[in-house]
C-alpha cells in the first residue's frame, strides 16, 4: 500500500467515526476528479451531480468496507451510476419549472454553445469518425479540459502519443468538415 492509499484509508476511517475534517478532506481530495469524470461523461450540471455523488458517499459510508484504493473505486462507481441516472432522466424529457419562479440566467460555456450549434447528434456523428483512442483524447482534452500531460497519465500513454492522436483527430475532423478550422 503506497502512502497516498494509506492516507486515504486513514481519512475514510476517520470519516466513518464522524469527523467533519475527514469528510471535508475526502471531498477536497476527490471532488475535482469526480467532477472531471462526470463532465467527460456529458453530465450537464456537473456541480449538482458531484454534490449528489458525495451525498451518496457520505450517507453510505457506514456500509463501506475496504481501504483507500477500494474507496476511490467505490466513489467512481457511484459517480458512474449518477451519470447514467442523469442520462436516463434527460431521455425521458424535460422537467417543467414552476411558472412563478424564473430560472436563473446562465451564460453558456463554450462546450454548451458548441453543442447547441452542432447538436448532440452531429457531435456524436463527428466523434464516430474517430478511432476510440482519438475520441478519448479529444473528450479528455476538450470536454474534461485536461492538459496533454494529464490525458497521457489517464490513458497510460506517452505525451507525444497523445499529441499525435489529438493532431490526427483534429485533422480528420477538419477534412470531414471541408477544411473549416477545428481546434481542441
Amino acid at each position: 500500500m503506497d502512502h497516498a492509499d494509506a492516507d486515504l484509508t486513514s481519512l475514510v476511517a476517520r470519516a466513518r467515526t464522524g469527523s467533519p475534517e475527514a469528510f471535508a478532506a475526502l471531498y477536497e481530495r476527490l471532488a475535482g476528479q469526480v467532477a472531471g469524470y462526470l463532465r467527460s461523461r456529458g453530465v450537464a450540471e456537473v456541480e449538482d451531480a458531484t454534490s449528489e455523488v458525495f451525498l451518496a458517499v457520505f450517507t453510505g459510508l457506514d456500509r463501506f468496507e475496504g481501504d483507500g484504493d477500494r474507496f476511490r473505486a467505490w466513489v467512481f462507481t457511484i459517480a458512474h451510476r449518477r451519470s447514467v441516472d442523469r442520462w436516463r432522466r434527460a431521455a425521458r424529457g424535460p422537467v417543467l419549472e414552476p411558472l412563478d419562479e424564473a430560472p436563473p440566467a446562465l451564460v453558456p460555456s463554450a462546450e454548451d454553445a458548441a453543442l447547441v450549434v452542432l447538436g448532440d447528434d452531429r457531435v456524436r456523428a463527428l466523434l464516430d469518425l474517430l478511432s476510440p483512442d482519438q475520441r478519448d483524447v479529444l473528450l479528455l482534452r476538450v470536454v474534461a479540459d485536461l492538459s496533454l500531460e494529464q490525458v497521457a497519465a489517464v490513458l497510460g500513454k506517452r505525451e507525444g502519443a497523445v499529441k499525435a492522436l489529438q493532431h490526427r483527430a483534429l485533422e480528420r475532423l477538419r477534412r470531414h468538415l471541408g477544411g473549416r478550422a477545428v481546434s481542441p
